[in-house]
């Protein structure tokens, strides 16, 4: 059975308050029962040193220890006296004691069912023995479970007050207000555990309700509603979360568009020249064209062309998954470009094109580069600029550099491209309306493989317009170090 995560926050909430409340309660009742004891030992110390005190005063009036010895009722009095407690009824052993004859003490203590009660007072756990430690009051078979204390007077020890182990009694107030305590304590973990309880319960609402409303968008998301998005109500993780769950959404909800305008152009390219094979073909076939090379060569021309069209898309699936293979090593790019402006210069030379290459460095550090795709890229920059430029134009091709980059731009004449369509150049099939011929331009899909090229490079490329009336396309890579 699947839990909500407001049900295991609540749980792990309440489970932790519960376990640091008997923790407290726990501490707070061994803190009291020991200082609860410390007090009743220190009671007990003092009644102690109080009746070793009366028993002092008392040999001294007396002289000797014959007179109490013969007096069970005085050794009684004597006891009660070192008591600073008040009784304002006798104790209920008085009576009992008094009529025991002998100077066994203490006496048996056991109550109706014949087991030893658990509080024993002092004065029935203390004997008093001579200077030779011979009894006056007390017990022989329980010598060996006494502690002795000394009975001085004019500094000589004249006899021993011995007492037995036990917990010692506890003033009816005493007892009570540990009951109070413990009823108080009780209590306050009760009510500790309810707030927690209702504590839980609100940051588990105030937790679990963005991760729900998270967790919902997840799902709407993952059905194709890119449009969500979720708001951002604090500055914590949780605020964090929402705000990259939104740029996720927004990116692929960009993603989604590229990829529906990316189907939709790619099957309006792919249709026109099919299209026009189709109906070359049809008129063949019905006897309405005749079969002649004119014929054959406009079919191989529109079969070329569709050719270039899907060679084209193939290389931009490549650069776009990184599949392109670059085998980059230290060469000198401008050996590269003059290489490739000597193949085209036929090119340049059958539309009247004067092409120009300034070269502003005479030596340079190298670049770390696929002299292949380098190729690639100078080729297609260098027909883009042969397809749009109107003839008898000029073509100026400038290569500098500074300690770290490679500068190399590409301007060309007339026509030029406007500004608001500069940034949108390096995307897919897009083309400017002066360039829709298809005589003249492509698919719109070679300054998109550029851009790929140029990125796998670690460099940046850029259109802007051209002091010679027409584009400008500007590289720069890092040099090697």
């Amino acid at each position: 059975m699947r839990q909500s995560i407001r049900i295991k926050l609540f749980l792990t909430f309440l489970l932790t308050t519960l376990l640091v409340v008997a923790g407290m309660y726990l501490f707070m009742r061994w803190s009291l029962d020991r200082g609860f004891h410390e007090l009743v030992e220190a009671r007990q110390h003092e009644r102690v040193e109080n009746l070793l005190e009366t028993l002092s005063d008392y040999y001294a009036e007396t002289g000797s220890w014959a007179p109490l010895a013969a007096n069970k009722r005085q050794w009684i009095r004597l006891l009660l006296q070192s008591n600073n407690r008040h009784h304002r009824y006798p104790p209920p052993w008085i009576a009992k004691v008094s009529a025991e004859p002998g100077n066994l003490w203490p006496p048996e203590t056991e109550d109706a069912d014949g087991r030893m009660r658990r509080l024993i007072p002092l004065e029935l756990r203390v004997m008093l023995l001579n200077a030779d430690r011979s009894l006056l009051y007390g017990r022989q078979e329980k010598l060996a479970e006494l502690s002795l204390r000394p009975i001085e007077y004019a500094g000589q020890i004249v006899g021993y007050l011995g007492l037995l182990p036990g917990r010692g009694d506890n003033q009816i107030g005493d007892l009570r207000f540990m009951e109070r305590q413990t009823q108080a304590f009780a209590w306050i973990a009760l009510l500790m555990v309810v707030l927690s309880a209702l504590l839980a319960t609100l940051l588990a609402y105030l937790l679990g309700r963005p991760i729900k409303r998270i967790a919902g968008a997840a799902q709407q998301l993952g059905k194709g509603t890119y449009a969500i998005r979720l708001p951002v109500e604090s500055g914590d993780e949780l605020g964090q979360l929402a705000r990259d769950f939104n740029e996720m959404a927004a990116a692929l909800e960009q993603s989604e568009q590229a990829r529906r305008r990316w189907v939709a152009d790619i099957s309006h390219e792919l249709r026109t020249p099919l299209a026009v094979l189709r109906g070359e073909l049809e008129a063949l076939q019905d006897g309405i064209r005749p079969m002649s090379a004119e014929a054959v060569d406009s079919l191989l021309a529109d079969v070329m062309r569709l050719n270039r069209l899907t060679e084209d898309l193939y290389q931009l699936a490549l650069s776009d998954q990184g599949a392109l293979s670059y085998r980059k090593t230290i060469i000198d790019p401008r050996q590269i470009l003059r290489a490739d402006l000597a193949a085209l210069a036929a090119e340049f030379d059958a539309k009247r094109l004067r092409v120009e290459l300034i070269e502003r460095c005479q030596t340079l550090p190298g670049l770390y580069a696929d002299a292949d795709r380098l190729s690639q890229l100078f080729r297609n920059l260098l027909k883009n600029s042969l397809s749009y430029t109107d003839s008898g134009g000029r073509i100026v091709v400038s290569v500098s550099s500074d300690a770290a980059t490679l500068h190399i731009e590409i301007a060309d004449s007339s026509p030029g491209v406007a500004a608001a369509e500069l940034d949108k150049l390096f995307e897919r099939f897009y083309r400017v309306e002066s360039s829709r011929n298809r005589n003249h331009g492509g698919a719109g899909l070679g300054l998109a493989i550029c851009g790929n090229i140029v990125a796998a490079h670690n460099g940046r490329i850029r259109a802007q317009a051209s002091e010679l009336g027409g584009l400008a396309i500007v590289i720069e890579f890092p040099l090697a170090k």
